[in-house]
């Protein structure tokens, strides 16, 4: 199975303004070859070109990462002492964020071209890690449609400069005071973000259409299930056990999650736009999201630091991410963000999120292209 971008010319020699640069995007499915199609200029575009998805090897990664999570259980439970829980909290959480990565390929369908095998098993891996699959799969659809667009966008868009000034201090210090949005995600799931309504539980939701009804009252129901099984082992195996087992590396899953979600669209060194009306297309907004270095940690949560070319193209699966993105950064040129190297662990990333949250406040009301501004009163407390 091979993956591959390449970039085609007219001869045109003039560039494209920032403002022309993006055209369009269609995708276009065969017999057994998929092409996607995003012209980002007038003179260029981008052809992604493989073969049909292959279910084994999505399904030889969730085998992989099940058996660490067990194997992980059982060693800390066996040893059961004060080195190895911290230890195993860390590993462990950082695995049922492998987890949510390949729920994640499930519903972009990009595990494999079956949709029930996708359903079935975004279902266990996010119901698993108390994620409702669904309700996730559809808000995270909302999320790839309209990245870049201040109203429109799901995930981490900036608030206007009108719902900033009447958040109250409470609310205002929970979204940029670290710890308080690394934990984010449980009631973003519950009450979604300031300025929007509804609930990934709630089949009424405006998040949903009539005909997603079935679908959210069968994730919620299995996150129930989940959510029964924990009180049903804090009884059998005792609270304490449970929390050591499951509720702390699910709190440090959390916080990859928000972390990793939060640095691919906020904290470049260059600010970067997000769009309104004409001005926002699906290319440009895609465009203004960012690919980052874990180390070490690349591998194990399947390389969803290389988040460009997935948002541009979500139907890629993880594992031929690497080499489309190095195919097309020829493509993209100045519009490709390299992102820095890291060590084997991310510290410097700590660096980039405390930055962003000091500075990275608001946007205005008005205006089709507008920018990340600073509260200097927030910045001096």
């Amino acid at each position: 199975m091979e993956a591959r971008l390449k970039g085609l010319s007219n001869g045109g020699s003039k560039p494209a303004s920032y403002s022309d640069r993006i055209e369009s995007i269609k995708f276009i499915e065969e017999d057994e070859v998929k092409e996607w199609v995003a012209q980002m200029e007038p003179e260029i575009m981008v052809i992604v070109v493989f073969a049909d998805l292959d279910p084994w090897r999505s399904m030889s990664y969730v085998v992989r990462d099940v058996v660490v999570v067990f194997g992980l259980a059982a060693v800390a439970a066996y040893f059961n002492n004060i080195v190895v829980w911290p230890l195993y909290w860390i590993a462990q959480s950082t695995m049922f964020w492998a987890l949510f990565v390949l729920g994640h390929d499930c519903g972009h369908g990009s595990f494999s071209n079956n949709a029930k095998l996708n359903s079935v098993v975004g279902h266990l891996l996010h119901s698993s890690i108390l994620v409702p699959y669904h309700g996730w799969r559809i808000s995270h659809r909302t999320h790839h449609q309209n990245h870049g667009h201040v109203e429109n966008d799901e995930s981490w868009h900036p608030l206007s400069e009108k719902i900033y000034r009447n958040l109250d201090n409470g609310t205002r210090t929970l979204r940029f005071t670290l710890p308080f949005p690394m934990l984010a995600y449980p009631f973003y799931l519950w009450s979604r973000s300031p300025g929007k309504k509804g609930s990934h539980f709630n089949p009424d939701s405006d998040l949903f259409l009539p005909n997603e009804r079935k679908d959210i009252i069968t994730s919620t129901v299995c996150w129930t299930a989940m959510a029964a099984l924990l009180v049903g082992l804090s009884f059998t195996m005792g609270p304490l056990q449970v929390l050591k087992l499951y509720g702390i590396p699910y709190w440090g899953f959390v916080i990859w999650l928000d972390l990793v979600t939060y640095l691919h669209h906020h904290g470049h060194e260059d600010k970067l736009p997000w769009y309104r009306g004409k001005e926002w297309s699906y290319l440009r907004g895609g465009l203004t999201t960012l690919d980052r270095d874990y180390g070490l940690i690349n591998n194990i949560h399947h390389d969803i630091g290389t988040h460009v070319v997935h948002h541009l193209f979500p139907q890629i699966p993880h594992y031929h991410l690497i080499e489309a993105t190095e195919a097309a950064k020829p493509v993209f040129g100045k519009y490709y963000r390299e992102p820095k190297k890291s060590g084997p662990i991310p510290f410097h990333l700590l660096g980039v999120l405390i930055s962003s949250l000091k500075k990275d406040h608001y946007v205005s009301d008005e205006g089709e292209i507008v920018y990340y501004q600073t509260d200097s009163k927030m910045t001096a407390n």
